[in-house]
């Protein structure tokens, strides 16, 4: 997955719980995103994805080293998440651009057999200069060449994947020519094969990931739902080859439901309702950005060294965590040892208290609570915490 958080954590501080709700639904193997702040916004999201899964890691954080002489941006900076039983960080680095970096991250797939046959994965996540008007087209081509030039002292052969908010409205821009250029030592390709003339374009719509806003009273662009910024390239061999490959019709701009009357509204509007994304995962993306995140999915021939444990949890919750009335929990109960399950908000402020009984699947009536992230927690507090989302 990768997106563009908005200035993250700044404008709301909700925005980390509305983020939650959507690593929560997708559980990202790998997170790139772009407009992270600080390093206070990184340590926040890391602990959000280390709830859902404590595997998650991350590289360093790191500021931004390019010589902006164009105005004041190195507060914007890229980072990576990821999860550390697929993914082992090898490297990272910063290419320097005349306006923000490109910071790459060198990753080798936790294979059965990596030390005689490593497999190496480069990510690149990447911001471009913004706005039609000139000389930014031209600066975002400028970008897009220190990037190639970079690129060079690699093997043609090795593996790239580039996410990023490239606010580019056309193919025909230099910089995505210059992205997916046949010449280059790594050319760039589309998987999702939608290539052509973006902008205000409705053929595109499923690919389109900003604005979700009408206003730009919440930060960044208003507008609604118009233009294709966001993407995930792959290098071409990344189509092909069996050791690491683009799992075909797998790119999804995560929030869009294709539905053309979605052109130019909020991406909450019931014009872009429709069977893949609902309300709460719309307003929740409403909330954060301006933009929408984009996925895609990879796949490998070779075995992963995971572990796989087939025990059955103590206790669970059975079916979706986002609920309206009704949350159902399964229950080991040789396992399970306390006498109540109790309901806790964000603050940790105890709300409700459940008695447990003699059952395999425990039904809790939580219509009565507001909107918002809770808690169950289990009586003896031996037991790791499990997250839901009430939503009406």
């Amino acid at each position: 997955m990768f997106y563009n958080l908005l200035n993250f954590p700044d404008q709301s501080s909700s925005k980390i719980l509305n983020l939650e709700i959507i690593l929560e639904d997708y559980k990202p193997d790998l997170f790139m995103v772009c407009e992270l702040n600080n390093q206070t916004g990184a340590d926040a999201i890391l602990n959000s994805l280390q709830f859902i899964n404590p595997d998650y890691e991350s590289a360093v954080f790191v500021t931004n080293s390019s010589d902006d002489t164009i105005g004041d941006q190195n507060y914007l900076q890229n980072f990576i998440y990821f999860d550390s039983r697929k993914f082992i960080l090898v490297s990272q680095t910063q290419i320097q651009t005349i306006f923000r970096d490109f910071n790459h991250y060198t990753f080798k797939l936790n294979t059965t057999d990596q030390i005689s046959n490593p497999i190496i994965i480069h990510f690149i996540v990447c911001h471009l200069k913004s706005s039609q008007d000139i000389p930014n087209p031209d600066l975002r081509f400028q970008m897009v060449e220190d990037l190639t030039n970079y690129l060079d002292g690699f093997p043609s052969s090795d593996y790239f994947i580039l996410g990023g908010d490239l606010n580019i409205y056309t193919n025909s821009e230099l910089a995505f020519i210059e992205l997916t250029d046949a010449t280059n030592n790594i050319t760039f390709t589309d998987p999702a094969n939608r290539v052509g003339n973006w902008h205000n374009n409705t053929a595109y719509l499923d690919v389109f990931t900003q604005s979700t806003r009408l206003t730009d009273a919440l930060g960044g662009a208003g507008g609604g739902f118009d233009d294709r910024f966001d993407f995930i390239l792959t290098s071409e061999n990344v189509l092909t080859n069996p050791d690491i490959f683009y799992v075909t019709s797998s790119y999804q701009v995560f929030g869009n439901n294709g539905n053309t009357n979605c052109y130019n509204q909020e991406i909450n509007s019931n014009s872009c309702n429709g069977v893949d994304f609902g309300i709460t995962i719309r307003n929740a993306l409403y909330n954060i950005s301006d933009h929408l995140p984009v996925t895609l999915e990879l796949q490998t021939n070779e075995t992963l060294s995971t572990s796989n444990f087939n025990m059955t949890p103590t206790f669970s919750i059975s079916g979706s965590n986002i609920v309206k009335d009704k949350l159902l929990i399964q229950l080991n109960t040789t396992a399970f040892k306390s006498d109540f399950i109790f309901v806790y908000n964000i603050l940790g402020q105890k709300i409700e208290s459940y008695k447990v009984q003699n059952l395999t699947l425990l039904q809790l009536n939580v219509s009565n609570l507001s909107n918002g992230i809770y808690y169950l927690i289990a009586s003896n507090f031996n037991l790791n915490p499990l997250k839901f989302i009430k939503a009406n």
